[in-house]
Protein backbone atom coordinates (compact mmCIF):
# COMPACT_ATOMS: atom_id res chain seq x y z
CA UNK A 1 0.00 0.00 0.00
CA UNK A 2 1.04 3.82 -0.88
CA UNK A 3 -0.13 7.51 -0.51
CA UNK A 4 1.45 9.18 -3.84
CA UNK A 5 0.90 12.53 -5.19
CA UNK A 6 0.44 11.92 -9.10
CA UNK A 7 3.50 13.81 -11.30
CA UNK A 8 1.06 15.82 -13.08
CA UNK A 9 -0.37 17.67 -9.87
CA UNK A 10 3.01 19.11 -9.37
CA UNK A 11 2.95 20.58 -12.45
CA UNK A 12 0.11 23.27 -11.35
CA UNK A 13 0.90 22.75 -7.29
CA UNK A 14 4.89 22.19 -7.19
CA UNK A 15 4.23 23.52 -3.78
CA UNK A 16 2.28 20.57 -2.28
CA UNK A 17 3.41 19.19 1.23
CA UNK A 18 1.09 16.41 2.26
CA UNK A 19 1.51 14.62 5.40
CA UNK A 20 0.34 11.41 6.51
CA UNK A 21 0.11 9.36 9.58
CA UNK A 22 -1.19 5.68 8.83
CA UNK A 23 -2.89 3.82 12.49
CA UNK A 24 -4.75 0.40 13.04
CA UNK A 25 -6.58 -1.00 15.99
CA UNK A 26 -8.08 2.47 16.88
CA UNK A 27 -10.99 1.63 19.39
CA UNK A 28 -12.88 4.12 18.03
CA UNK A 29 -16.51 3.36 19.44
CA UNK A 30 -15.49 3.98 23.27
CA UNK A 31 -16.35 7.49 24.42
CA UNK A 32 -12.67 8.70 24.56
CA UNK A 33 -12.57 11.87 27.58
CA UNK A 34 -9.48 12.83 26.43
CA UNK A 35 -10.10 13.43 23.15
CA UNK A 36 -13.10 15.48 23.46
CA UNK A 37 -10.68 17.58 26.18
CA UNK A 38 -8.57 18.18 23.72
CA UNK A 39 -11.20 19.21 21.03
CA UNK A 40 -12.81 21.54 23.15
CA UNK A 41 -9.20 22.96 24.02
CA UNK A 42 -8.05 23.35 20.67
CA UNK A 43 -11.74 25.13 20.06
CA UNK A 44 -11.31 27.52 22.83
CA UNK A 45 -7.49 28.61 21.44
CA UNK A 46 -8.63 29.37 18.24
CA UNK A 47 -11.58 31.04 19.06
CA UNK A 48 -9.16 33.24 20.83
CA UNK A 49 -6.71 33.96 18.12
CA UNK A 50 -10.13 34.52 15.55
CA UNK A 51 -11.22 37.54 17.66
CA UNK A 52 -11.40 40.45 14.72
CA UNK A 53 -10.25 38.09 11.86
CA UNK A 54 -12.42 36.67 9.28
CA UNK A 55 -11.82 33.02 8.63
CA UNK A 56 -11.36 33.69 5.09
CA UNK A 57 -8.40 36.44 5.53
CA UNK A 58 -6.31 34.39 8.52
CA UNK A 59 -2.80 33.47 7.16
CA UNK A 60 -2.89 30.04 7.10
CA UNK A 61 -6.42 29.74 4.73
CA UNK A 62 -5.01 32.62 2.22
CA UNK A 63 -2.66 30.09 0.79
CA UNK A 64 -5.03 27.57 0.15
CA UNK A 65 -7.84 30.13 -1.28
CA UNK A 66 -5.23 30.74 -3.62
CA UNK A 67 -4.34 27.45 -4.21
CA UNK A 68 -8.42 27.04 -5.27
CA UNK A 69 -8.28 30.03 -7.18
CA UNK A 70 -5.35 29.02 -9.25
CA UNK A 71 -7.20 25.25 -9.39
CA UNK A 72 -10.01 27.17 -11.32
CA UNK A 73 -12.64 26.69 -7.99
CA UNK A 74 -13.88 29.61 -6.72
CA UNK A 75 -13.25 29.50 -3.08
CA UNK A 76 -16.35 31.63 -2.41
CA UNK A 77 -18.45 28.79 -3.78
CA UNK A 78 -16.41 25.98 -2.64
CA UNK A 79 -14.56 26.51 0.69
CA UNK A 80 -11.60 24.98 1.18
CA UNK A 81 -12.22 22.64 4.04
CA UNK A 82 -9.80 24.71 7.02
CA UNK A 83 -11.86 27.51 5.55
CA UNK A 84 -15.06 26.13 6.36
CA UNK A 85 -13.56 25.07 10.15
CA UNK A 86 -12.33 28.45 11.08
CA UNK A 87 -15.66 29.93 9.63
CA UNK A 88 -17.35 27.77 12.11
CA UNK A 89 -15.40 29.00 14.77
CA UNK A 90 -15.26 32.77 13.60
CA UNK A 91 -19.25 32.19 14.24
CA UNK A 92 -19.09 31.00 17.56
CA UNK A 93 -20.42 27.62 16.55
CA UNK A 94 -18.05 25.38 18.06
CA UNK A 95 -17.10 21.81 16.99
CA UNK A 96 -19.45 19.01 17.41
CA UNK A 97 -18.35 15.43 19.17
CA UNK A 98 -18.54 12.93 16.06
CA UNK A 99 -16.38 9.92 16.82
CA UNK A 100 -12.83 10.15 18.95
CA UNK A 101 -11.03 9.79 16.04
CA UNK A 102 -12.91 12.48 14.04
CA UNK A 103 -12.31 14.39 17.14
CA UNK A 104 -8.81 13.80 17.31
CA UNK A 105 -8.45 15.29 13.56
CA UNK A 106 -10.66 18.11 13.81
CA UNK A 107 -8.80 19.00 16.67
CA UNK A 108 -4.92 18.84 15.18
CA UNK A 109 -6.86 20.44 11.89
CA UNK A 110 -7.79 23.79 14.50
CA UNK A 111 -5.14 23.82 16.54
CA UNK A 112 -2.65 23.91 13.24
CA UNK A 113 -5.22 25.47 11.44
CA UNK A 114 -4.27 22.88 8.19
CA UNK A 115 -7.02 21.01 6.47
CA UNK A 116 -6.83 17.36 7.68
CA UNK A 117 -9.29 14.26 6.74
CA UNK A 118 -9.62 11.10 8.74
CA UNK A 119 -10.01 8.09 5.75
CA UNK A 120 -10.91 3.97 6.68
CA UNK A 121 -7.73 2.08 5.37
CA UNK A 122 -8.17 -0.43 3.08
CA UNK A 123 -5.71 -2.37 0.97
CA UNK A 124 -5.85 -0.19 -2.09
CA UNK A 125 -3.44 2.78 -2.78
CA UNK A 126 -4.38 6.13 -1.98
CA UNK A 127 -3.03 9.54 -4.22
CA UNK A 128 -4.39 12.93 -4.85
CA UNK A 129 -4.41 12.73 -8.82
CA UNK A 130 -6.89 14.60 -11.57
CA UNK A 131 -10.17 12.76 -12.02
CA UNK A 132 -10.87 10.57 -14.45
CA UNK A 133 -13.78 9.22 -16.88
CA UNK A 134 -15.29 6.56 -14.30
CA UNK A 135 -14.39 7.70 -10.76
CA UNK A 136 -16.95 7.96 -8.86
CA UNK A 137 -18.23 10.02 -5.87
CA UNK A 138 -20.68 9.87 -3.25
CA UNK A 139 -21.96 12.98 -1.10
CA UNK A 140 -22.25 12.68 2.80
CA UNK A 141 -26.03 11.41 3.35
CA UNK A 142 -26.83 10.43 -0.45
CA UNK A 143 -27.36 7.43 -1.75
CA UNK A 144 -26.49 7.59 -5.55
CA UNK A 145 -23.04 8.55 -6.77
CA UNK A 146 -22.24 11.22 -9.07
CA UNK A 147 -19.18 11.67 -11.32
CA UNK A 148 -16.18 14.63 -10.73
CA UNK A 149 -15.54 16.34 -13.66
CA UNK A 150 -12.92 14.90 -15.53
CA UNK A 151 -9.54 16.91 -14.63
CA UNK A 152 -10.57 17.84 -10.96
CA UNK A 153 -8.18 17.57 -8.16
CA UNK A 154 -8.99 14.63 -6.23
CA UNK A 155 -8.12 12.25 -3.57
CA UNK A 156 -8.60 8.57 -4.82
CA UNK A 157 -8.66 5.08 -4.08
CA UNK A 158 -9.01 3.04 -7.48
CA UNK A 159 -12.19 4.96 -9.11
CA UNK A 160 -13.72 5.48 -5.65
CA UNK A 161 -13.19 9.64 -5.27
CA UNK A 162 -12.82 10.38 -1.02
CA UNK A 163 -12.84 14.18 -1.90
CA UNK A 164 -13.82 16.03 -4.36
CA UNK A 165 -12.02 19.64 -5.59
CA UNK A 166 -8.99 18.62 -3.20
CA UNK A 167 -10.04 19.65 -0.30
CA UNK A 168 -13.58 20.73 0.00
CA UNK A 169 -15.65 18.04 0.27
CA UNK A 170 -15.32 14.33 1.44
CA UNK A 171 -17.46 11.47 0.23
CA UNK A 172 -19.53 9.17 2.07
CA UNK A 173 -17.29 6.46 1.17
CA UNK A 174 -14.12 7.69 3.22
CA UNK A 175 -16.28 8.35 6.18
CA UNK A 176 -14.96 7.22 9.37
CA UNK A 177 -17.78 5.47 11.82
CA UNK A 178 -17.66 4.21 15.22
CA UNK A 179 -16.50 1.03 13.95
CA UNK A 180 -13.66 2.20 11.38
CA UNK A 181 -10.67 0.70 13.44
CA UNK A 182 -7.90 1.48 10.79
CA UNK A 183 -6.85 5.13 9.34
CA UNK A 184 -4.98 6.99 6.94
CA UNK A 185 -4.89 10.96 7.96
CA UNK A 186 -3.26 13.18 5.39
CA UNK A 187 -2.72 16.82 6.59
CA UNK A 188 -2.60 19.09 3.45
CA UNK A 189 0.23 22.17 3.23
CA UNK A 190 2.85 23.84 0.98
CA UNK A 191 6.52 23.37 1.26
CA UNK A 192 6.52 27.25 2.93
CA UNK A 193 4.22 26.44 5.89
CA UNK A 194 6.25 22.74 6.44
CA UNK A 195 7.15 23.53 9.90
CA UNK A 196 3.47 23.51 10.96
CA UNK A 197 2.65 20.36 8.96
CA UNK A 198 5.78 18.53 9.99
CA UNK A 199 4.43 19.50 13.63
CA UNK A 200 1.07 18.88 12.85
CA UNK A 201 2.08 15.32 12.08
CA UNK A 202 4.21 15.01 14.82
CA UNK A 203 1.54 15.77 17.34
CA UNK A 204 -1.45 13.50 15.66
CA UNK A 205 1.24 11.03 16.10
CA UNK A 206 1.76 11.19 19.45
CA UNK A 207 -1.80 11.86 20.27
CA UNK A 208 -3.04 8.39 18.55
CA UNK A 209 -0.41 6.80 20.95
CA UNK A 210 -1.29 9.13 24.38
CA UNK A 211 -5.14 8.92 23.79
CA UNK A 212 -5.58 5.24 22.32
CA UNK A 213 -2.70 3.44 23.19
CA UNK A 214 -1.86 2.92 19.31
CA UNK A 215 1.42 3.47 17.88
CA UNK A 216 1.36 4.86 14.07
CA UNK A 217 2.40 1.99 11.45
CA UNK A 218 3.61 4.65 9.33
CA UNK A 219 4.34 8.69 9.33
CA UNK A 220 5.66 10.62 6.52
CA UNK A 221 5.12 13.43 3.88
CA UNK A 222 4.94 13.40 0.45
CA UNK A 223 6.35 16.31 -1.86
CA UNK A 224 7.84 17.39 -5.25
CA UNK A 225 10.69 15.04 -4.01
CA UNK A 226 9.54 12.19 -2.41
CA UNK A 227 5.59 11.81 -4.17
CA UNK A 228 5.13 8.53 -2.55
CA UNK A 229 5.11 7.14 0.77
CA UNK A 230 5.00 3.22 1.01
CA UNK A 231 3.40 1.77 4.39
Amino acid sequence: MSFRIDRAVFEQQPHLYIGAVVVKGVDNRTPNPSVKTFLDECVEQLTVAMKGVKAKEHPMVLPFRGAFNALGYNPNKFQPSIEALATRIEKGKGMPSINPIVDLGNAISLKYVLPLGAHPLNEMDEEVRFARKGDVFRPFGATEDEEPDVGELIYATGNIVGTRRWIWRQSEYSKVEADTTDVFVPIDGFIFIRDKVDAAVEELANRFIEFFGVTPSAVGIVHINNPELVF
